[in-house]
């Protein structure tokens, strides 16, 4: 279990994590919610908002906010079968990154099951743009798995361009990726709070940039930790399809709108790639903590 804030509600909310079936798939419950269905499954069918962060639904209308670091985790870790119950209408942002979710995971503890996990290959190129920002998904090359070659642009020079390449196994998440935070800009505040987002944003778990510099007097994690950052959110997101993607995701000024576009052409172009056969991927066993989680 774990409880915090959400960054857009400033809702405080806590979570429980349970282990869940083969085939199961990572499924949200609001316990919150009563008289309806509140069972909403991690799946891009159930992407119902983008923007700036990534929110799911079910047919019933309930809604869950900002699912993205919690899936990046388990996607990094390879967890993929999961019962995550939530009460409120956002997950915690804790300090703006997967690794407190990862270290949830852990702590209990990971084990593997007795049926092989799915993957989807990659066969042909799928491409997605939104002006000048563009994703792919390319057929792997040297790598078998998925390996993430990531750009992004900004005018502040606190961050201007940067790349990273890294080809993702758990170990890799957890050294490159899993503590990078998620960042703002402080002249973003007003506009975004108006619109009721960032309510609880705070410089305990959001990076803040302003005019060219750091706001945050412990500084930066990474000297690139804003491209790490939108390579988590990639993880997360790209998990949505619903199984490890097995190939190469090519993106320049990625964000949540952008991946789910990629995920949904993805699953609509179904000759670009079929269902192979992968085995379990295991972190750490530990035979007497509480297992919470599953791998494939």
């Amino acid at each position: 279990m774990c409880a915090g804030i959400g960054v857009h509600s400033g809702a405080h909310v806590r979570l429980v994590l349970s282990p869940a079936p083969v085939d199961s798939g990572i499924v949200f419950i609001r316990t919150d919610v009563r008289g309806v269905d509140s069972t909403i499954r991690a799946h891009a069918d159930s992407i119902s908002q983008t923007r700036n962060c990534t929110s799911i639904s079910n047919a019933a209308g309930v809604e869950l906010a900002t699912i993205e670091h919690l899936m990046s985790a388990c996607a990094g870790l390879g967890v993929d079968n999961l019962m995550v119950e939530v009460d409120g209408p956002e997950l915690p942002i804790l300090d703006g990154s997967s690794a407190p979710f990862v270290q949830v995971l852990l702590n209990a503890g990971i084990r593997q099951q007795h049926v092989n996990q799915r993957v989807i290959r990659i066969l042909q190129p799928i491409e997605v743009r939104m002006g000048a920002k563009s994703a792919a998904l390319l057929p792997a090359e040297d790598f078998d798995g998925l390996d993430m070659d990531v750009t992004i642009r900004f005018a502040d020079p606190a961050i201007g361009v940067q790349r990273r390449h890294v080809q993702l196994t758990p170990q890799a998440f957890l050294s490159d990726i899993a503590d990078a935070r998620t960042f703002g800009f402080l002249a973003d505040v007003e506009v975004m709070r108006a619109a009721g987002l960032g309510r609880g944003a705070s410089m305990d778990n959001t990076l803040v940039v302003d005019g060219g510099r750091v706001v945050n007097p412990e500084g930066l994690r990474f000297d690139d930790e804003f491209v790490r950052h939108k390579m988590l959110d990639a993880v997360g997101d790209l998990a949505m399809a619903g199984a490890p993607i097995c190939g190469r995701f090519v993106a320049d000024q990625p964000g949540h709108a952008l991946n789910a576009r990629l995920v949904r052409a993805l699953l609509d172009t179904p000759e670009a790639w079929c269902w192979e056969q992968g085995v379990g991927r295991e972190i750490e066993r530990d035979t007497t903590a509480e297992r919470v989680a599953a791998v494939g």
